[in-house]
């Protein structure tokens, strides 16, 4: 067969046989970018959607997938997660940036749960919004970084035209929020 890993010599599907790999602390991180009107969020940021506060709603179901990922992608393994956190920030007028971090100690990494968690924020974010705004898209779901196990550390590397720095997410306020 290739390279892939989730498939035995004659092609068919498998689960991977993680038994002999090392416990060793995997990390990964993982965005999406949610593109809307700027009323929608200036909406988002004053919270004055009847909905509810659309980016708590919205970590609370990207953490909540993160621990439900097994359950959604066929062959990943369920991991003991130790710690889901979901961040926004607004990098234009128009944009609302989701970052989340996973880690957890395990013989298998952590990268489906953290861009599960961030395309499920994602999506919730569309969901309580859409009745002020259908046209809103969800972008550039991916890996940013991930670090443990044999394959090592990997940091996605941002050309120039990405590399404006997005002001910091802050807890609380009608602001960015951080952490969950």
């Amino acid at each position: 067969m290739s390279d892939l890993t989730h498939f035995d010599e004659q092609g068919a599907s498998r689960m991977v046989d993680v038994g002999d790999k090392a416990v060793t602390v995997r990390y990964a991180r993982a965005s999406a970018q949610v593109e809307m009107q700027t009323s929608t969020l200036q909406l988002i940021r004053d919270r004055a959607l009847a909905k509810g506060d659309v980016l708590e709603v919205a970590r609370l179901a990207g953490i909540m997938a993160a621990k439900k990922t097994a359950d959604l992608i066929p062959l990943c393994h369920p991991l003991p997660l130790e710690s889901v956190t979901i961040q926004f920030a607004f990098p234009g007028a128009t944009r609302v940036s989701i970052e989340s971090q996973v880690r957890v100690t395990a013989r298998t990494g952590a990268e489906m749960e953290a861009l599960t968690a961030v395309t499920v924020a994602a999506l919730t974010v569309y969901d309580m919004c859409k009745a002020v705004d259908r046209g809103m898209t969800i972008q550039q779901i991916r890996l940013e970084e991930k670090s443990g196990g044999k394959s090592g550390h990997y940091r996605r590397e941002h050309p120039p035209a990405e590399s404006t720095t997005a002001p910091p997410a802050v807890e609380g306020g009608n602001e960015q929020r951080g952490n969950a």
